[in-house]
């Protein structure tokens, strides 16, 4: 089965994010969907699944800041990071994608994980 999913590692306290707010959206910016992530800083079903998933262009939104302003951080205003967008090519239908973001207050990084 091909999907995409995602999950998120807070590395300030070693931890899954959990309750961030996600969002995915195709190339001409057109939302497709809006979920939060569980206790395991995943989602609870995958982003896109299927026999195949769409191909192109997507882009995923992850709503950093107010994470973390639900831990009650004394971070300074502006945050640094607020939402983190992540501009992905799907090059085969029935892959498997996976976007996982590990995430500070002051930066983040990523990969196409398996």
């Amino acid at each position: 089965m091909a999907r995409l999913s995602t999950h998120i590692l807070d590395t300030t306290l070693g931890k899954p994010a959990a309750g961030v707010r996600i969002e995915l959206f195709d190339a001409n910016g057109a939302k497709l969907l809006e979920t939060v992530t569980n206790s395991d800083g995943r989602t609870d079903a995958p982003l896109l699944s299927g026999e195949t998933i769409p191909t192109g262009s997507f882009e995923l939104r992850f709503h950093i800041g107010d994470y973390f302003d639900t831990l009650g951080l004394a971070l300074p205003e502006p945050k640094f990071l607020d939402i983190v967008p992540i501009r992905f090519g799907i090059a085969e239908a029935t892959g498997h994608y996976h976007v996982p973001l590990l995430v500070s207050p002051f930066g983040f990084s990523t990969y196409r994980g398996s």
